[in-house]
């Protein structure tokens, strides 16, 4: 899955517990009628995606949908759902390429009228 939109905001990245478990969350603004603030988490190796964006651009993350289920003291039952990002691409770049005009279609380019046939094979074989 991906989400579009503009960062809102990105976290430092914090590490947790003794084995070095390390996050770093990102809030996106989505860019639709109702616009969304989107909390994204990443995590461990991909909280290095993150170090060359600045607040304000507009990105695309792919993402994966987790949940987990646990058990609190009492014996009740949550379940908690997270949004991890895996890869975050900048738009503003593929934007920068609009510059490049585009390729014209075949049939707009005229046919060669003149080929002589005994020309045409022109293969040394």
């Amino acid at each position: 899955m991906e989400i579009q939109g503009k960062l809102k905001k990105i976290d430092e990245t914090k590490t947790f517990g003794n084995n070095g478990f390390r996050k770093r969350e990102v809030v996106i603004t989505t860019e639709e009628q109702y616009p969304q603030q989107i909390l994204v988490e990443f995590i461990q190796d991909k909280c290095d995606l993150l170090n060359s964006y600045k607040v304000g651009q507009d990105v695309k993350i792919s993402i994966n949908i987790r949940g987990r289920e646990w058990t609190n003291p009492q014996g009740e039952v949550k379940y908690f759902n997270s949004i991890q990002g895996w890869r975050i691409e900048n738009l503003q770049a593929e934007q920068g390429n609009a510059d490049i005009p585009p390729v014209p279609p075949m049939d707009s380019f005229e046919p060669a009228d003149n080929i002589n046939d005994e020309d045409h094979d022109d293969l040394p074989f």
